[in-house]
């Protein structure tokens, strides 16, 4: 059931944000579980690992709805907070289950660090938000300063990339300046000191909703998913995270992957279906407050695809990727096992 995407009113925002104290946890005594069954073994302890954004709301919830029961004996969410702690994880094995961009995933595998794709959890979440609402192309941009999070990440190569295509360039056409996190960026926006910010759910909802509280406006100008489309020509998503999985761990535990992939297509539909449960849960785990991640959630594209079925829309982002640096995929598109 698709989510009907409506900008909230000021006193609607208020409202949501004023009941957060207040908003029972329901729904945790429906979910199905993907347990272990009689006689097999289920780890002692594992955590799992994700960026505060959408996709993480779907593993925080997969946990405390019980869909993940039977998979370790303690099983914990924790959030990465910028993608040097997420690599660092990864290459050293720290993290053996992360959402990852998807980008990285490839880049990590290709180097032979020895990581896997296990699926992709949202067919893309970036937006360009502004306080001028005029401001509804890439080419409007001209002569602006905007700030994308993460030097060398994700965002930033997406957003080069649109450039490329307009035939601008940063510091030439615009000036691009890098933050250390999504929220940095958007509270550069509200401050007025850059006329826009690429940035992913839920930073995008929580710079509209405080900007809608104080009435100093923010809107959402420019979906980067539809630009995507628009400058491949084609009708392939942006799939630009997922769940990856150390290939030690594939390797040890196939059965665990195959029981965190199931899970996770049922977490998902429960988090499309009930999205005020899904976040009042998932806001302890992201710290983050329960209502952004609520007006998040329509926005973050949340899917649960396996990789090797996706593979054909991954394969279309890494091609246009390599177009500007082959380099970010580490020279090449990842061979067939890189994709569960």
């Amino acid at each position: 059931m698709k989510t009907r995407k409506k900008r909230p009113n000021r006193r609607q925002v208020c409202s949501l944000l004023a009941s957060g104290v207040a908003m029972p946890f329901v729904g945790l005594g429906t979910a199905f579980s993907a347990g272990a069954k009689d006689g097999e073994a289920i780890l002692p302890a594992l955590t799992l690992w994700g960026p505060p954004a959408g996709p993480s709301i779907t593993l925080a919830h997969a946990i405390s709805a019980g869909y993940l029961q039977g998979i370790a004996e303690k099983l914990a969410f924790k959030a990465w907070r910028n993608p040097d702690e997420m690599r660092a994880g990864l290459t050293s094995g720290t993290m053996q289950v992360v959402i990852v961009p998807t980008q990285v995933a490839a880049n990590l595998f290709n180097r032979g660090l020895g990581v896997r794709l296990v699926n992709v959890m949202t067919d893309g979440l970036l937006y360009v938000i502004a306080r001028d609402a005029s401001l509804t192309t890439i080419a409007a941009l001209r002569g602006k300063k905007v700030a994308v999070p993460f030097r060398n990440d994700t965002p930033e190569f997406i957003f080069r990339r649109l450039l490329m295509a307009n035939t601008m360039k940063a510091g030439a056409d615009l000036t691009v300046e890098t933050t250390g996190t999504p929220i940095e960026a958007m509270q550069l926006l509200l401050a007025g000191r850059i006329d826009a910010a690429v940035v992913p759910e839920p930073a995008a909802s929580a710079a509209i909703a405080r900007g809608t509280l104080t009435l100093n406006f923010v809107t959402r100008v420019m979906d980067v998913q539809k630009l995507w489309r628009e400058i491949t020509k084609s009708d392939h998503s942006l799939p630009q995270a997922g769940l990856a999985v150390t290939s030690a761990f594939a390797d040890k535990h196939p059965d665990i992957v195959r029981r965190l992939q199931a899970g996770l297509v049922k977490a998902t539909a429960s988090v499309l279906e009930s999205p005020t449960s899904a976040a009042y849960g998932g806001s302890s785990a992201l710290d983050l407050p329960w209502p952004i991640l609520r007006l998040s959630i329509p926005w973050s594209n949340l899917v649960c695809h396996a990789a090797r079925d996706a593979r054909p829309s991954l394969e279309a982002m890494y091609a246009v990727i390599a177009e500007a640096d082959a380099s970010l995929l580490g020279g090449k598109l990842p061979a067939a096992e890189f994709y569960m």
